[in-house]
């Protein structure tokens, strides 16, 4: 009972909520763009001309926002590239690249460096969270983990001016990603949008710059 009373509070919540009803009226896939949209109006992340990847993209409200803001190439199309790789399928959006697949897994980096062709990245965007059990401990070592990742990805990928996004959670290992963070970027910032719900313990971490 009390199950179906979560699921009915949220049901209410989602149907209700300003955001939602904005991504519906504005034709995004979710909710979560605008928490993109605030950060880069604020960091001026995406600009016409970049390479940029999407990690964890599906539904692709990220990569839909992205490719409006690199929108304006003569006869249509977009100003840039942008690829977005998530296990789950994700339906087209016009001029983004997708491959479905882990992007840990050597076969789907094969396909997107194929893509690539040996150009550096100058933004990659990361909104994946894992599934949380509700133990906190476990919960901070899949997320700690997902961001190392994220991470080691960039690292590999970007140009040394360029910037990694990600998801993150206040918890037991907020700290240590952190400093993860400041150990590889030369500029560390944590932002938390208004469309973030003021209950979740969700923060998006920027890091700008590789150090090495």
């Amino acid at each position: 009972m009390a199950k179906n009373k979560f699921n009915q509070n949220w049901v209410h919540d989602h149907i209700n909520d300003p955001y939602v009803k904005l991504a519906q009226k504005e034709g995004y896939r979710a909710r979560a763009v605008y928490k993109l949209k605030e950060i880069d109006e604020a960091e001026k992340l995406i600009k016409p001309g970049q390479i940029i990847v999407d990690l964890g993209a599906t539904p692709g409200s990220w990569s839909q926002y992205a490719r409006a803001k690199l929108a304006g190439k003569e006869g249509g199309g977009i100003l840039g590239e942008i690829f977005a790789l998530d296990l789950l399928m994700m339906d087209p959006i016009a001029d983004v690249h997708f491959i479905q697949g882990d992007f840990r897994e050597e076969s789907v980096l094969e396909q997107l460096e194929a893509q690539l062709r040996g150009r550096k990245v100058d933004l990659v965007l990361s909104d994946i969270a894992p599934n949380l059990s509700g133990n906190s401990h476990v919960d901070a070592a899949r997320i700690e983990l997902i961001i190392e990742l994220a991470v080691t990805f960039a690292k590999a990928h970007l140009k040394p001016s360029g910037a990694l996004l990600v998801k993150c959670f206040h918890g037991p290992s907020y700290n240590s990603i952190v400093e993860m963070f400041k150990n590889e970027f030369k500029t560390v910032i944590n932002k938390k949008p208004k469309a973030s719900k003021d209950k979740s313990s969700e923060i998006f971490l920027l890091g700008k710059c590789l150090k090495n």
